[in-house]
């Protein structure tokens, strides 16, 4: 029997599931007692080479309530070439083409590895992925130039057939012509001026289609939507001169003012574009910025520069002149893009805030990308940008459209929402439970683009009352189907089916607990919790995480009434308290210090990665490099900084290397250059080459940060690290500081006196 270490990670690497409890409480009151709820962190498109490409289409439930797809765990009667439907339990009969199947001779929906299949539809048209490019042209000239590189460059990336258009906007919006051959037309709409769809279709002249033809963008006539959206093959010289003729926004800004920038409308003119000439086919606003909206719907500051932007003091006072006004129009927009399949992703590079704060929603809703920079002319931006074409080992865009993720549960089970890049379809079915976390109501979510990283959060509710036992060996199963866009244009249905046993929490805690996976339930919580927080206080959803820990100590820890000192918590828990510790502290929830921009961007992020790289963000990994040894992962924690050794943090969106006092004042010396010293010199170089392994692969690219003891830098390393020494504990006990690791100048508690608040609570009495 493998461990359950290993079962975990198999249904990971398999089928991209983790669940937060693997062995499931078998009714409603006992799964409410488990603090944490049932759920699990399930992405999509996990990257699995071992898929078998199928070319047929999946075979249905004949219940017209059910319709779950054929799988390893139905029961099968081959001799009648019947089926039972493992969640309502409806016999049907196999379609005529699986005439010849036997026990000897299975279908691969059949075969118990294939947990996770991919059904290619056959019937379903191909259409060519679109890329509409927004652009602001009011950044000084070094920024733009560079922004155009990047976009000639990005062009050279797109299949031939995709289709590309240009938007540039700046006190005008101007939306461009690419049919015509020698000279450059555009379209100038005013940017103070709201417009709806209906008078931006009217003024282009593209909404003139007669009904039927809007079916499918392959029937639409060529003409007229196509001076504005052209195959990459048939523009691309002209698009590239285009681009490289485009100059700053011509209107004069005065002394001590903002440039005038129409963000708003601009965006507003991009979704109604696609809104009439391409619905519910994968089409992608990109919308690069390089400052903040100062003009029209959407503006998030005035073209004064004595007054700045708001920050979260002010959101905090209520002294928001624009702020509300701004999120409710780009979550109109986002509204529209998310329900026409078209994603929005976000370029911000500017030194101060550009809204992505009131802009949020164009990410969130339609599973866009928000990647924030000071400048398109670092490595930063450059790089993150040409990842977004990446592509996989068949040359095709690691990038999905239009995607709908269905759930479907057994009848113990329903679902009670989901936390992710998506939007709801508010689909009712038997599976829909009444309790709502997140995104709830619904059995499907919309996600208008997806990745092989993108992950969502599903919560489940278990709705068997303590009265009517589930039979002992009972499993519940769940089937996610996840029908989307490929890049290459075919529509594909990608079906997950798992299974987990019951068991009575009354009788057998210990087989409940053993299966509790804390890294997933760490994720789940950071999600749930950040989910919260944009609606709440930051102290309400603080106290909110406090009072779970404290439950679930009370409910798995192991101790006796009164006694701090007696408790222990089982292997499976134990790391449990100390991701809660982090992610209070973290980015996530504390906002003191950072803009309202950079904790959208924070927030964005986590709601978005595979559970590892979000385990990475509430706790950030420490290796250490010294003489002693090989690289070692440490503890994040004060007492790890030691002189004479290297450090590498990775906190996912930095990647930090830290020498130690004694390996800076021998690099200040310069030790690494003398032959004798070869061993040296390769210390110093060992994380630097391992923090490049990172930066390679990931999405977005971290900043990469060099710093040395008592350097500036080392903040950065400071504010993550576990104070265990501080300035106010750090001469007790008679030590001296040399002994183990480097104080800490903050007031903050640390996980040391946490715990202790911690189990003093837990074992309380009167708690």
């Amino acid at each position: 029997m493998s461990t359950y270490q290993e079962f975990i990670q198999q249904a990971e690497d398999r089928d991209g599931v983790r669940f937060s409890w693997n062995v499931w409480p078998s009714s409603r009151l006992e799964a409410t007692r488990m603090v944490v709820p049932l759920g699990c962190q399930f992405t999509p498109l996990k990257e699995r080479p071992d898929l078998p490409p199928i070319q047929y289409d999946p075979v249905l439930c004949s219940r017209p309530t059910c319709r779950a797809i054929l799988n390893p765990l139905c029961q099968v009667d081959y001799r009648a070439k019947l089926w039972a439907c493992n969640f309502c339990f409806q016999r049907n009969p196999f379609p005529p083409q699986y005439r010849a199947i036997s026990e000897q001779h299975q279908p691969a929906e059949l075969i118990p590895q294939f947990s996770t299949i991919e059904y290619t539809l056959t019937r379903a048209t191909t259409a060519p992925p679109i890329f509409l490019i927004v652009l602001d042209t009011c950044m000084d000239d070094e920024d733009l130039q560079a922004l155009k590189e990047s976009l000639q460059m990005s062009l050279s990336l797109l299949p031939p057939n995709a289709l590309v258009g240009l938007i540039t906007f700046g006190r005008m919006v101007q939306v461009h012509e690419l049919g015509c051959e020698g000279c450059s037309k555009s379209y100038v709409f005013r940017g103070s001026k709201d417009l709806n769809a209906k008078q931006i279709q009217e003024m282009l002249g593209i909404g003139k289609m007669p009904a039927q033809q809007q079916r499918g963008p392959q029937q639409q006539p060529q003409q007229p939507m196509n001076r504005f959206l052209q195959p990459v093959h048939k523009c691309d010289m002209s698009l590239t001169d285009l681009l490289g003729e485009l100059q700053r926004d011509p209107w004069p800004v005065g002394a001590g003012k903002r440039p005038l920038r129409s963000t708003g409308v601009a965006l507003s003119i991009a979704v109604g574009l696609l809104e009439c000439t391409y619905p519910n086919t994968g089409a992608r606003i990109m919308l690069f910025v390089g400052g903040p909206a100062t003009q029209g719907p959407g503006m998030v500051v005035g073209d004064e520069l004595k007054t700045p932007i708001r920050s979260h003091h002010d959101i905090e006072k209520d002294n928001i002149k624009y702020m509300r006004k701004a999120i409710k129009h780009y979550e109109g927009l986002a509204k529209r893009a998310a329900e026409n399949g078209h994603l929005i992703d976000l370029y911000s590079c500017a030194l101060d805030q550009t809204g992505l704060h009131e802009m949020k929603y164009l990410t969130n809703y339609t599973g866009g990308h928000m990647i924030m920079g000071d400048s398109f002319n670092t490595a930063l931006f450059k790089q993150t940008f040409q990842r977004v074409f990446a592509k996989d080992v068949k040359g095709e865009f690691k990038m999905a459209f239009g995607a709908l993720l269905e759930v479907k549960t057994s009848r113990e089970l329903k679902v009670s929402g989901a936390i992710g890049p998506c939007v709801s379809t508010n689909m009712k079915s038997g599976s829909v439970s009444d309790t709502e976390i997140g995104m709830g109501g619904t059995c499907q979510w919309k996600f208008c683009g997806l990745y092989p990283n993108t992950s969502v959060s599903v919560f489940f509710e278990v709705v068997n009352q303590h009265s009517a036992p589930i039979p002992q060996g009972g499993r519940g199963c769940v089937q996610f189907i996840t029908q989307y866009q490929h890049s290459s244009g075919q529509r594909r249905v990608r079906v997950t089916t798992i299974a987990r046993n019951w068991a009575d929490a009354a009788t057998n805690i210990q087989h409940i607990s053993a299966g509790f996976d804390q890294e997933a339930a760490a994720v789940l919580m950071a999600r749930i919790a950040v989910h919260r927080a944009e609606n709440e206080e930051g102290p309400d959803v603080l106290r909110w995480l406090d009072r779970m820990l404290i439950r679930l100590c009370q409910k798995f820890g192991d101790y006796h009434k009164d006694d701090p000192n007696s408790f222990r918590f089982s292997e499976t828990f134990s790391l449990y308290p100390q991701f809660m510790f982090h992610l209070r502290r973290s980015q996530f929830l504390q906002v003191f210090n950072n803009s309202p921009d950079e904790t959208s961007y924070y927030r964005h992020c986590l709601m978005r990665e595979d559970l590892t790289q979000s385990l990475i963000m509430v706790q950030p990994i420490l290796y250490a490099y010294s003489f002693s040894g090989p690289p070692e992962p440490v503890l994040l924690d004060s007492s790890s900084i030691l002189p004479d050794r290297i450090l590498l943090m990775d906190t996912f969106f930095q990647i930090l290397i830290f020498h130690g006092e004694t390996i800076a004042s021998w690099r200040n010396q310069d030790y690494q250059s003398q032959p004798e010293h070869e061993n040296f010199r390769q210390l110093l170089q060992a994380p630097v080459d391992d923090g490049q392994e990172i930066l390679q692969t990931r999405f977005p690219m971290p900043r990469y940060i060099a710093c040395d003891h008592e350097g500036s830098q080392a903040r950065f390393l400071l504010s993550k690290v576990n104070p265990s020494q501080t300035h106010n504990n750090m001469y007790a006990w008679g030590q001296t500081a040399v002994e183990g690791g480097a104080p800490v100048l903050t007031d903050d508690v640390s996980l040391q006196v946490f715990m202790d608040h911690l189990k003093k609570l837990a074992v309380s009495s009167s708690s």
